[in-house]
């Protein structure tokens, strides 16, 4: 495995200069976009990697996992009857759609229902932030995940756009906490730093149908495994989701901090990490090295 990921990172080296770095959050703008690791966790829990496999990053949307799981465990089924399970085929922030749709999001990991679901949480945990950190921290089995103060900062003063999703949800009566304390939440949550290591172990559990296969600990039921890996499958990839399943086949999300998971049921997870990004928000080297894994290692699930 280790001379497959390091033939990988110096194969797309090329393509380091290709995509742009999110920069209309000025803390990711600053990153450098020369940086690039790749991580794969099997079942047993032995993650190997290579390049800047151990530096870590802002997880951005690849928080809106976590979060989702986090808010199923607590409301279950009720969750649905406020968000939707179908791709948007519109921009991940789009707010005409949300309008159309008189504030019910598409799916839980555009824009739109990432915050409703940081409402569910908001809304049924004291302390929302502390317990998503702590949940971050188990799965990972790992102390040093924390959220990056600069890039909250950036997050909090450029975050217009989610704060107006949010206010039309809380017009149409789907957003039931404070709003502020709900983009709190959001952008707290979107500024954790995790290694591409990090991630790959924490999310083990969603590869072995709910169950940490390292621990043994339950974190969600089978089914909610399902259908996590459901929405990933048709909507993780934003507006590249149906072509990233059409050449890759596994369930992903991806951030604009450049990070990408894949998971790959009954055997373990992939993650890559290379900031500059493409048109669609996705990373321009990410997507390229875990393509090239699926197909090394024959990992597609269809």
């Amino acid at each position: 495995m280790q001379p497959l990921l390091d033939n990988l990172l110096v194969k797309h080296r090329e393509h380091y200069v290709h995509g742009t770095v999110a920069n209309y959050i000025p803390a990711l703008g600053e990153v450098s976009p020369q940086l690039a690791g790749v991580a794969i966790a099997p079942l047993n829990g032995d993650v190997v990697g290579a390049g800047d496999w151990q530096t870590p990053f802002s997880i951005q949307s690849i928080s809106k996992v976590f979060a989702l799981v986090m808010a199923m465990q607590r409301i279950g089924d009720t969750l649905w009857q406020r968000v939707g399970m179908e791709p948007s085929g519109q921009a991940f922030n789009s707010i005409i759609q949300l309008e159309w749709e008189q504030g019910i999001p598409r799916n839980p990991v555009i824009n739109a229902g990432a915050l409703l679901v940081a409402d569910v949480l908001v809304s049924h945990f004291s302390a929302s932030q502390s317990a998503f950190s702590h949940f971050l921290r188990k799965l990972a089995q790992d102390e040093h995940v924390f959220a990056d103060q600069r890039v909250l900062s950036s997050e909090l003063e450029h975050g217009s756009r989610n704060a107006a999703l949010a206010y039309l949800m809380k017009s149409f009566g789907n957003i039931h906490a404070d709003v502020p304390a709900v983009l709190n939440h959001y952008f707290s949550q979107c500024a954790m730093t995790m290694t591409c290591q990090q991630l790959a172990r924490s999310l083990l559990f969603l590869a072995n149908r709910g169950v940490d296969p390292v621990t043994g600990e339950q974190i969600c039921s089978a089914q909610d495994a399902h259908r996590v890996n459901a929405i990933l499958s048709t909507s993780g990839m934003y507006d590249q989701s149906g072509e990233f399943a059409f050449s890759v086949g596994l369930p992903a999300k991806s951030g604009v901090g450049g990070g990408i998971v894949a998971i790959v049921p009954q055997q373990g997870v992939v993650c890559t990490w290379s900031p500059p990004l493409n048109a669609q928000g996705n990373s321009v080297v990410g997507m390229r090295l875990i393509a090239d894994i699926a197909q090394a290692l024959g990992l597609s699930i269809y």
